[in-house]
């Protein structure tokens, strides 16, 4: 069997920036997706227009035009399919990393994986990159109801909303844009959140649009209010002790994201405290168990909000500007 230099988890921007630097540095690199190339991206909402400029989601110094100040999701997906083609980065997709497991001192890491067909396989590599981002982990509110058929934790169209009762739970730039369009579909939308006001992030642009809304009465919003209990055609809140029913044929849980740090602990990588985040160098973005590097949103752990593309692009390459270093590459 033979081993690569390094072997790349995950093909979003992070990972694939990982790997130009790779294939720039000479390293022979391997890269594996679970699902589809910028898995998470093709996820987002069908609308969505991103808070940054096109330069800022740029990798391995390709440009990204867009004829307007914030690109959209279409565009974004044009743009990293064009990378993949521009640097001829090859990638295996439909395959799922199961396990990593670091070898004896200075002996190659074995990570497993297996196929959408079922198929199990073993490979080696001197290193690893973990770029497995954090969106296909919701952080749930853990009440009844949460996994009936009519309730998701993702937000893609407005369409389906048309002339139906929706409750949106969340207050931040997700939840306050998806009930805008909601309510421009035809939705009838209640806005959950359980802080006092909506949050201070939120896209400068959005704030007041959601306010004024708010503020007519157009979308209805419960403040400082808990989810209590998701049931077949509304919602249980409780406020100032007080419990309301929302009538609900659709329920979006906008509650954010946080990654699956099963994969990194089993191989030893220790998880801080309260924000649950892989132990690593700041600068090399090495774990504490030798050759194994995170990228991207999983930096951050439970705080995984604070990472975007514009920032988290450049992780891949100091890991790998570290790891061809260690190499002598």
């Amino acid at each position: 069997m033979s081993t690569c230099d390094v072997l790349i988890i995950g093909a979003g921007p992070a990972g694939l920036a990982a790997a130009i630097a790779a294939a720039r540095a000479g390293l022979d690199y391997q890269l594996l997706e679970k699902g589809m190339l910028v898995n998470s991206l093709l996820h987002y909402p069908t609308n969505m227009v991103f808070f940054t400029t096109p330069e800022l989601l740029e990798i391995g110094g390709l440009p990204f035009t867009s004829p307007y100040d914030k690109p959209t999701r279409h565009e974004a997906l044009h743009y990293y399919r064009r990378v993949v083609d521009t640097f001829g980065l090859a990638i295996t997709f439909d395959e799922t990393v199961t396990a990593i497991r670091p070898g004896a001192a200075g002996a190659p890491l074995e990570v497993e994986s297996r196929t959408a067909h079922g198929e199990s396989r073993l490979r080696r590599a001197r290193t690893v990159v973990a770029a497995i981002g954090a969106y296909d982990h919701p952080n749930r509110l853990g009440v009844p109801g949460e996994d009936l058929p009519h309730v998701s934790h993702y937000y893609t169209e407005a369409h389906v909303g048309f002339h139906r009762p929706v409750v949106v739970v969340g207050g931040k730039n997700s939840a306050a844009e998806a009930a805008l369009e909601l309510f421009r579909a035809g939705a009838r939308v209640t806005l959950v959140h359980r802080g006092t006001e909506l949050g201070a992030s939120i896209k400068y642009w959005v704030r007041p649009d959601i306010e004024n809304r708010i503020k007519a009465g157009s979308i209805a919003a419960r403040f400082c209010a808990a989810v209590a209990e998701i049931r077949p055609r509304s919602v249980v809140v409780t406020v100032d002790g007080r419990r309301e029913e929302i009538p609900a044929e659709s329920v979006l849980l906008m509650t954010g994201y946080r990654p699956d740090l099963d994969l990194l602990s089993r191989a030893g990588v220790v998880i801080e405290g309260e924000t649950v985040a892989p132990r690593h160098d700041p600068e090399t973005f090495e774990t504490n168990v030798p050759g194994l590097y995170v990228a991207g949103a999983v930096v951050a752990g439970a705080e995984s909000g604070r990472i975007f593309i514009e920032n988290g692009r450049f992780h891949g390459e100091k890991a790998v500007e570290a790891i061809a270093a260690t190499l002598g590459k």
